[in-house]
């Protein structure tokens, strides 16, 4: 079986699709958001070993060119990754599909599915289809954090275990995007259409980062695309927060309440039927 690169995983999550799920962060991500909250997610480790003297309680040490993490004694402080100059964490764990689903098994019945997050955890399909193939055999249902940089579309062997789609849809704006996040946003823009058509888009998100982007622009055109849909689709607007941010620069970027409160309003009135504010 194909192994996948696991940043971490939470037993049991109430934010991460329909009931309490199961989420598992994959490592690795095609994106590089300048506010991102997560960035230990983004690449491998490069065994460089600079973290093993940071840590307070010795649970990492360099054996054999590669950096080792002693899960029980480490307390999970955060040091190492606070620090990684490479965006990364040495508490990667490579581990099959099957692996995760024996796992899984000692809590299914207190949970209603799997939600698999990231990183970008499309970007590790082949592990992706045979974890939800096997979820889907325990009677979890199975959902997809996504940044929208697959090709949702092609992926018709993914979608048929995956029962719905979480999207992130950053700024409507190219060129913001191109500047902010590093890469173009078309792909996202067209999985936005093409999800809430198939009716396999369950969410989108936007966090708000009020003096980079054009939000207004976003959440209008998102809310129209929304609209057009057969089904009902939360648009949840996430207040941005400092946690975790490596980029000085987005450090003060807060919406206020009364800001997202406008948001709010904006979206419902051009189509959107359930808009969530998250972060106040």
């Amino acid at each position: 079986m194909t192994e996948g690169f696991i940043n971490k995983i939470i037993p049991f999550s109430a934010v991460d699709g329909p009931g309490n799920r199961m989420t598992i962060f994959l490592q690795g991500c095609n994106f590089n958001c300048i506010y991102c909250h997560n960035p230990e997610t983004i690449k491998k480790c490069k065994h460089c070993g600079e973290c093993v003297s940071l840590c307070p309680e010795g649970a990492l040490k360099k054996e054999n060119g590669t950096v080792q993490w002693d899960k029980e004694s480490c307390v999970e402080c955060g040091v190492c990754t606070g620090n990684c100059g490479n965006s990364s964490s040495p508490k990667v764990m490579q581990l099959t599909a099957e692996q995760i689903v024996d796992g899984i098994r000692p809590y299914k019945h207190f949970i209603d599915g799997i939600t698999v997050s990231g990183g970008e955890c499309t970007l590790q399909k082949g592990f992706l289809g045979e974890l939800f193939e096997l979820a889907v055999q325990e009677g979890l249902s199975c959902m997809i954090d996504s940044n929208g940089s697959c090709d949702f579309e092609e992926q018709e062997e993914l979608l048929k275990w995956c029962e719905g789609v979480m999207l992130d849809v950053k700024v409507y704006d190219e060129k913001t995007h191109l500047k902010y996040i590093g890469t173009t946003n078309k792909m996202v823009l067209k999985n936005l259409e093409f999800l809430a058509k198939s009716g396999k888009l369950y969410e989108v998100r936007t966090v708000i980062v009020p003096e980079l982007f054009d939000n207004e622009q976003t959440v209008r055109e998102v809310a129209k695309i929304l609209k057009q849909s057969e089904t009902i689709i939360r648009y949840k607007l996430i207040a941005f927060r400092p946690v975790g941010v490596k980029h000085h620069e987005a450090l003060m970027m807060t919406p206020t309440q009364t800001y997202m409160e406008s948001l709010r309003e904006l979206a419902l009135e051009e189509g959107a039927r359930e808009v969530i504010l998250v972060g106040h």
